[in-house]
């Protein structure tokens, strides 16, 4: 199809941040064909087959979203106000243990639907069941990295490798190219690393990334020295890990060698504020890493330990929490912040021409709709989008090229029946959870 979207404002990337203030998009088929001034459209000579007239509206790259455990949100307020080791040992692992294969797609979709909602057009999923989210990936129209969870520990360490394989075989490049696939090696605590080194070699045939949580934690890095006496990131660097596209979750606690170790490697970072406080896990430094010309993201982690997956809501903690960690109100600043969300995050995922709105790039992008009181006046577009605006104000939201999200409601998914199954799914799962508990307390 043939859409043309006109009389808004357009932001976009030209070295720096650009905007047109009345301007149209043009899309053909999957990618954007023109980007500029309404008074110049009767220069394109081309006809489109829809045009969705936008004044009073902003319209803007799709998020990216770099760091999700998509099916969590089956696991959305199961457990809350507990330290990270607890909340895992104790709620959400055994919570987990009792997911099935079709949990899993109806979590996955339930959160493609609130993040398309929000306006996020492409992800990066990390789990089991994998195959099960590329399926709601694929029916929902949504972008994605996906990486089948990994652990190297234990008996079935070759399992994990042969499904990964066969995982990537089967998914990667689906949907047109809207599915790519990486390896997903948990971290260096679940991974030793004579397993990361089958990971490497295996990511060197298939010619793929590799997705791992670093450095956390503090008790993760404590644990690093104490069994290899360095850190996490100094680990994986001396394995080869970082010759290899990398996307490293978290990064919290990087002392200034592991920073300049992330930088040099342009090891693309995914930053997840809302989760990191929630865990109580620290504050990445993030402001120092950019300075240093790192490649920064954004990321929501699972629904279980953000509890929302509005990327929104992440800008605005993701700024703040630099400011005021640093004790400089310009150590970070909207255009940083909007491009850790949309092209950077497509180019820490690999995604070639995403996250910008110019001609030959794949057409994904949201409409929010700025006729709002708390999105008025229109003094600075882009403070106003970094700080201002909120999941509930994407209006539109367009992914290669197909309409999947139009006046708030979703084109391609049933909302109604995934509530109800997410109703329904999350009783059992808490229920099997408990009663599997009690029963292992009878045991002891």
């Amino acid at each position: 199809m043939k859409i043309l979207l006109k009389d808004a404002a357009i932001l976009y990337w030209d070295v720096t941040l650009k905007v047109i203030q009345n301007g149209y998009v043009a899309i053909e088929d999957n990618l954007i064909k023109s980007v500029g001034s309404v008074s110049d459209l009767h220069l394109l000579e081309w006809q489109p087959d829809r045009v969705l007239s936008l004044p009073g509206r902003a319209i803007m790259p799709g998020l990216v979203n770099t760091h999700n455990h998509a099916a969590m949100s089956l696991l959305r307020g199961y457990s809350d106000d507990v330290p990270l080791q607890t909340w895992l040992e104790r709620d959400i692992f055994p919570a987990e243990d009792c997911m099935t294969p079709e949990d899993v797609y109806w979590g996955s979709l339930a959160a493609i639907l609130e993040m398309q909602k929000s306006g996020t057009t492409t992800f990066a999923d990390m789990y089991f069941y994998m195959d099960k989210t590329a399926e709601a990936v694929l029916e929902s129209g949504m972008r994605a990295s996906l990486a089948k969870g990994m652990i190297g520990l234990g008996p079935n360490t070759q399992e994990y490798l042969l499904g990964s394989r066969e995982f990537f075989d089967t998914y990667h490049l689906a949907g047109h190219g809207r599915i790519q696939v990486m390896l997903g090696p948990h971290a260096l605590y679940t991974c030793p690393p004579d397993f990361l080194n089958e990971v490497i070699d295996l990511a060197s045939e298939l010619g793929t990334g590799i997705h791992i949580h670093v450095s956390e934690t503090l008790k993760e890095v404590e644990d690093s020295y104490r069994q290899f006496n360095k850190s996490p990131v100094k680990v994986l660097e001396e394995l080869g890990l970082f010759e290899h596209q990398v996307l490293a979750a978290h990064t919290v606690h990087v002392d200034d060698s592991d920073q300049k170790i992330l930088v040099e490697k342009q090891v693309g970072i995914a930053h997840n504020p809302v989760s990191n406080l929630k865990l109580a896990s620290g504050v990445a430094p993030i402001a120092s890493l950019l300075a240093q010309g790192g490649l920064v993201s954004l990321g929501t982690d699972g629904a279980a330990s953000t509890n929302t997956l509005d990327l929104f809501a992440e800008m605005k903690l993701a700024a703040w929490l630099q400011k005021n960690y640093t004790g400089d109100a310009s150590a970070i600043n909207s255009e940083q912040i909007l491009r850790m969300a949309t092209i950077d995050g497509a180019k820490v995922l690999g995604f070639d021409r995403v996250g910008n709105i110019a001609a030959g790039f794949k057409a994904d992008l949201i409409v929010i709709d700025l006729n709002q009181a708390h999105l008025t006046p229109h003094h600075n577009l882009a403070s106003l989008l970094a700080y201002s605006v909120q999941g509930k104000d994407v209006e539109t939201v367009i992914i290669d090229g197909n309409i999947v999200v139009e006046n708030g409601k979703s084109t391609r998914i049933d909302e109604k029946r995934v509530v109800a199954e997410m109703l329904e799914r999350g009783l059992r799962i808490k229920r099997d959870a408990t009663e599997g508990m009690t029963e292992q307390r009878k045991q002891l």
